[in-house]
């Protein structure tokens, strides 16, 4: 094994995390499932290249119809802290110290502890948002609750497609998830499940029954390693990826002993249609700021099917986060038309009968409870069966009507680079124009504008075509609006930079399968943050 040194500023944590057992565990933990993870993104590769060269398209699975078709089995109950999950904070790096306590000091059933989609994984960010945890499943962090009473800690690893740079085992850097989960479950593992506080999870990206059976598999050597009871790991899968939607059954009964359910979002399953399909005009995914919402026909079929599938088999269903802001420093006026807002969206997910969702913003936490209290009975809406549901493959394959918009396209520009800008920074979201946005909504921005290059798109209003030439001259336009934010030479060559980059992107032959894969690979992105200094993360003021 052979780890980087400390970042700068993190040695006391650095070492408290990384001690001989600590080491010897993660290498063991690695060595073990090293060669499954490899095999798990050739399968992925594979898949891709079967869809590509064959033309079909996914349909539910004919190996494992005997799983879906038998009515018998169900996940094991959850814990009583899982039971009433109305409510998760997401979005939550723990780098981000004050936003962590706050989240900790709040009224929300659960805490999305974010390594993933909303955290930049910087070696000093990995390090810092670890060790934050740690602390708070020991209850050593000021001014907030035990941890028995204390939000519950989802904790949500790197995805598959991510790689620690900082760890090498046997001559290979090692894959981000099992990083992230070896040092969580190694120092905390043990002490939330005595608080009865977990471990409890989110798996994300997961696209197969397949990569379930994996996350077993790591999860009982892990409980077998600890001295855990088999069963303590509890973990939800966020349904991020189309070929997903049609193996939920089958997660569930790979996971049925660790399972705490499913969840269900819009950006990032959105995109998976471009990622999965994106060459093929008759996925042409339309404008996602005036086309695409949860009541589009692809979307509302895929929820059902969720809530469906989950309750059948006694699983909690989840929903996706919230992403507004409520503003601050406005007139009440505009503060309720975002709340009411809000709450129009939410209340179509409990009525499809989720179990809970995710804010960003810590100020919609109590009034997203009043939704489940007035509109719902008890602490989860198990008892919502939804028999009338019956959703075929077609349904979760029908592309909304709608073109595209100068505005979308604008839009989507914009966040793909000031996301690209914030990861240079060292962070994993940032705020514009009333959201919070990360890589999901990245990844939904860049791949729209790659596809409606790919497929030469008009705009709806017929005046040009989305080409090469039209980005390009519309990142300059934006260029312009964004520098007039930057504080300092180094920011507006880091907007410079992004903006390459973004463009970069957008234009490769081949759709690269992950933004932040792509990143984390990219020499510039690793020479900035080799040069970059690290702060906390703030709020931006675009």
């Amino acid at each position: 094994m052979e780890l980087s040194p400390p970042p700068v500023g993190l040695h006391a944590e650095y070492a408290a995390l990384f001690t001989t057992d600590c080491l010897c565990f993660l290498c063991e933990l690695i060595s073990t499932f090293d060669e499954d993870v490899d095999q798990i993104l050739r399968l992925r590769a594979s898949r891709k290249v079967q869809l590509d060269l064959s033309g079909n398209l996914p349909d539910f699975l004919e190996s494992t119809v005997h799983i879906r078709a038998d009515p018998s089995w169900r996940v094991l109950p959850v814990p009583p802290r899982l039971q009433k999950r109305h409510v998760d904070v997401g979005d939550t790096a723990p780098c981000d110290t004050q936003r962590f306590i706050r989240a900790l000091q709040s009224t929300a059933q659960g805490i999305q502890v974010d390594f993933d989609d909303g955290n930049c994984p910087t070696f000093h960010n990995q390090i810092k948002g670890i060790h934050t945890v740690v602390q708070a499943a020991r209850s050593l962090l000021p001014d907030v609750p035990h941890i028995s009473e204390a939000p519950v800690l989802m904790l949500r690893p790197r995805a598959w497609n991510m790689v620690e740079h900082n760890m090498m085992v046997a001559g290979k850097e090692v894959p981000g998830p099992l990083f992230d989960f070896g040092l969580l479950m190694f120092h905390c593992g043990v002490t939330l499940f005595q608080n009865q506080s977990g471990p409890f999870f989110y798996l994300s990206k997961v696209e197969s029954f397949l990569e379930a059976r994996l996350w077993n598999k790591i999860f009982l050597w892990t409980q077998q390693k600890l001295g855990l009871p088999a069963g303590s790991i509890k973990a939800t899968v966020l349904i991020e990826n189309v070929l997903a939607a049609f193996e939920m059954d089958e997660i569930l009964f790979e996971l049925r002993e660790h399972s705490a359910g499913l969840n269900c979002g819009i950006w990032d399953y959105s995109a998976s249609f471009v990622n999965k399909f994106g060459h093929r005009r008759a996925f042409l995914l339309p404008d996602r700021s005036k086309y695409v919402n949860m009541e589009k026909h692809f979307l509302r079929s895929y929820m059902d099917l969720l809530v469906k599938t989950c309750h059948r088999r006694g699983a909690l269903a989840t929903g996706g986060m919230a992403a507004a802001l409520l503003p601050q420093d406005l007139p009440s006026g505009p503060r309720e038309d975002v709340l009411a807002a809000v709450k129009r969206w939410k209340m179509l997910e409990i009525r499809a009968g989720v179990d809970g969702f995710m804010v960003y913003d810590l100020d919609l936490v109590g009034p997203m409870q009043e939704l489940f209290q007035i509109h719902t009975a008890g602490g989860n809406q198990l008892y919502v069966l939804r028999e009338d549901v019956c959703v075929a493959a077609e349904d979760l394959l029908c592309m909304p009507a709608g073109g595209v918009t100068l505005y979308g396209l604008k839009h989507n520009i914009s966040v793909g680079i000031l996301f690209i800008n914030a990861w240079l920074s060292g962070k994993g979201h940032f705020f514009y124009r009333g959201q919070v946005e990360d890589s999901a909504t990245a990844e939904i921005s860049r791949s729209q504008v790659w596809q409606w290059i790919r497929h030469q798109t008009w705009l709806e209003d017929g005046s040009r075509v989305v080409n090469r030439r039209l980005v390009t001259e519309l990142i300059q336009e934006l260029l312009v609006e964004l520098r007039a934010e930057c504080q300092s030479v180094r920011s507006e060559q880091r907007l410079d930079t992004a903006a390459a980059m973004f463009l970069e992107v957008v234009l490769q032959r081949n759709f690269p399968e992950f933004l932040t894969s792509y990143l984390n690979q990219d020499h510039t992105f690793l020479s900035w943050q080799s040069s970059e200094p690290e702060s906390a993360l703030q709020r931006s003021k675009l």
